[in-house]
């Protein structure tokens, strides 16, 4: 059985390091069942320069989590930003989080499995999951999950 691909957008490399939010806990373990193989893992350049405008250290210590962990990066595309634009038309997610739109995109056209995110406001919830399976779907791409640490890791083991 190949091993799930799944994205890392950028809220998890910040829950990675923040102990008092309630999701940490599940992110350090989702990170670890990558470490241990159980997934293939991949972040973007999209999720890299929302990390560059961290401040020290943190910036330093959560772009560390991607060779770390052996995850790939993925480049900017001409499909990705032409899907991305296509759910903020379709009112999906609003222009003014554009780059929300492009980790959904990103992930979909490398013919990734799922999005693993803790941004509830515009990836993380029902309405985007529906939408961006439709248009995906009607754009010759499968539809994506978009799931939180808490859905993906393994429970049984902790």
């Amino acid at each position: 059985m190949r091993k799930p691909k799944i994205y890392l957008e950028t809220t998890l490399f910040n829950y990675y390091f923040d102990a008092d939010r309630d999701a940490h806990a599940d992110t350090v373990r989702l990170f670890q069942e990558i470490a241990a193989g159980k997934y293939e893992a991949y972040t973007s350049t999209y999720v890299t320069e929302e990390l560059e405008i961290a401040p020290e250290p943190k910036r330093s210590q959560m772009l560390a989590l991607i060779p770390e962990y052996r995850i790939h990066l993925l480049g900017p595309s001409d499909e990705a930003q032409r899907l991305a634009e296509i759910y903020v038309a379709e009112g999906v997610i609003p222009q003014t989080h554009f780059e929300d739109s492009l980790h959904i995109a990103a992930a979909t056209v490398n013919d990734l499995n799922m999005i693993v995110s803790l941004n509830f406001r515009h990836i993380v919830k029902q309405k985007t999951i529906l939408a961006t399976g439709k248009i995906n779907v009607l754009n010759g791409y499968h539809a994506i999950a978009l799931n939180t640490p808490m859905e993906v890791i393994d429970h049984e083991n902790t």
